[in-house]
């Protein structure tokens, strides 16, 4: 911190500190080499690694919600009044498979349909009443019944009934929603600042709290385009099965979206061998026997403990991974040294 002091041999200052070595043929500014001893290197543990391309995937968690998969919802309603006469499912929750009869219920219009059908042959009328396909097959080989039983038109559960024995109901009246629950969504809200690493077919971990030790796999399939504004994130779509049902609408999810994962391989560093100063991003390229390059480098994606180099180092050069501290401090006592034995240099 006094006068510079140099030597032109080794020797230790009064605390019995190293000098530092400064080479002739270095030049200051950027592309500066800094020699490091090689005892010095084995000492601090000095570790460099071989720059290479890399899928740099980045985990990103976010919460969710199971919802119902909307393209898997089914409406029953009638095309005509009519009055039920007969429930035969006849509570919510119940699971029924297509084909499986919901209730009886007479309907004049289908009645009256029915006679066009056997006097004059004409189908189109039922098929306009929406009445199924083996109740006209039944009048056309000659029975004209007054009432007909109405059959599920998809397979899953009953999510809402709004039917009872003996009630009027109207034509376009819903009486039932069926939901195919095999594939569910997950609706998950994602900061906005995470958003444009997350893409149609991104990989995601679904993990719900009722089955923490069994995790499913799905896909981003849609993101919605808009933010909550109170709280910045934004909604994912994620599409996953659900053979066995045991995800339930509604349940509460952790999600593990996989970003990254599906893109090109890209030059990459350990995230360790850069030294971030806030303004400035370097690395130090290993240049052998002894000797480091401080380079700038424009950094992109982080992921899995690397960062992707968008600018400063190719593919195939050597980049120190560890004890980056020490080759820095020389660097800079370095070039600190230097600048101060130009400014007294005699002019």
């Amino acid at each position: 911190m006094g006068l510079p002091d140099t030597s032109p041999v080794p020797k230790k200052d009064s605390m019995g500190m190293d000098y530092i070595p400064v080479y002739a043929d270095e030049q200051q500014g950027e592309g500066t080499t800094v020699k490091v001893s090689l005892d010095k290197i084995q000492r601090s543990g000095v570790r460099t690694e071989v720059v290479d391309s890399r899928v740099i995937a980045r985990p990103i968690r976010a919460v969710g919600t199971v919802a119902h998969d909307e393209s898997r919802l089914t409406i029953v309603a009638m095309r005509s009044d009519g009055y039920i006469e007969e429930l035969f499912v006849n509570k919510t929750g119940e699971h029924v498979h297509a084909g499986d009869p919901l209730f009886r219920v007479f309907s004049s219009d289908i009645v009256a349909a029915q006679i066009d059908l056997r006097i004059g042959g004409v189908e189109q009328r039922l098929r306009n009443l929406g009445v199924p396909e083996s109740h006209i097959r039944e009048v056309r080989a000659g029975k004209n019944p007054l009432s007909l039983v109405w059959p599920s038109p998809a397979t899953g559960d009953v999510i809402e009934k709004n039917i009872i024995n003996g009630q009027r109901v109207k034509a376009g009246d819903e009486l039932y929603r069926i939901a195919d629950h095999s594939r569910l969504w997950v609706i998950a809200d994602v900061a906005e600042t995470d958003l444009p690493a997350i893409k149609i077919g991104t990989h995601a971990t679904v993990t719900v709290r009722a089955y923490a030790a069994q995790p499913v796999e799905g896909e981003v399939t849609f993101v919605y385009p808009h933010l909550r504004t109170e709280t910045r994130t934004a909604r994912i779509r994620i599409e996953v099965a659900n053979p066995e049902e045991r995800l339930r609408v509604d349940m509460y999810a952790d999600v593990v979206f996989h970003a990254g994962l599906h893109e090109q391989p890209a030059i990459a560093v350990p995230a360790s061998a850069v030294i971030d100063s806030g303004a400035r991003q370097v690395v130090l390229v290993a240049k052998g026997e002894g000797r480091f390059e401080p380079r700038p480098v424009k950094l992109g994606r982080r992921g899995d403990g690397y960062v992707e180099i968008l600018e400063g180092v190719a593919k195939g050069e050597e980049v120190v991974t560890s004890a980056t501290f020490l080759i820095d401090a020389e660097s800079n006592l370095k070039a600190a040294l230097a600048a101060f034995t130009l400014s007294d240099a005699p002019k």
